[in-house]
Order: C-alpha cells, then sequence, then structure tokens
C-alpha cells in the first residue's frame, strides 16, 4: 500500500498572502506617507497590524486600485 500523499496547496489557489509595507505602498501608488496612512485611517486601503509593525495585503492593494479605476469609469 503506498503512503498516503500530502498535498501542498497551490499559490494560485490560496488567496494571495504577500504582506506589503508601508513603504512599498507608497512606492508603487507614488503617493507620500502621509497620504498611505489617510488610506489606511479612512478604510479605503486594508491593512492588518502586527506588533507594532502595519502591513497591507497585496489583494487589498488591488482591490483599491479596482475600486478607484472604477469609480472614475463611473464619472
Amino acid at each position: 500500500m503506498p503512503p498516503p500523499s500530502t498535498t501542498v496547496p497551490r499559490a494560485e489557489a490560496a488567496p494571495s498572502l504577500d504582506l506589503l509595507t508601508v513603504p512599498q505602498v507608497m512606492a508603487r501608488l507614488q503617493l507620500g506617507r502621509s497620504a498611505v496612512y489617510d488610506l489606511l485611517r479612512s478604510g479605503q486601503l486594508a491593512s492588518i497590524t502586527l506588533g507594532r509593525a502595519r502591513r497591507i495585503p497585496a489583494r487589498a492593494l488591488t482591490d483599491f486600485i479596482r475600486a478607484r479605476l472604477e469609480q472614475e469609469a463611473a464619472a
């Protein structure tokens, strides 16, 4: 009898777990630190806190950009 296979979930099947720092988001959006923190404070951009570190899921950044593009298209 063969040993049971261990399946490792594929990255494509799992939600994006990449976490970005505030400086990384600043660079990607070409915004200043205050502007990024304003987006976080207002809830427009989702984040998590790990200890004292603020991290933004890459998926949250993608969703934010998509929502802004849709708003611009609707205007």
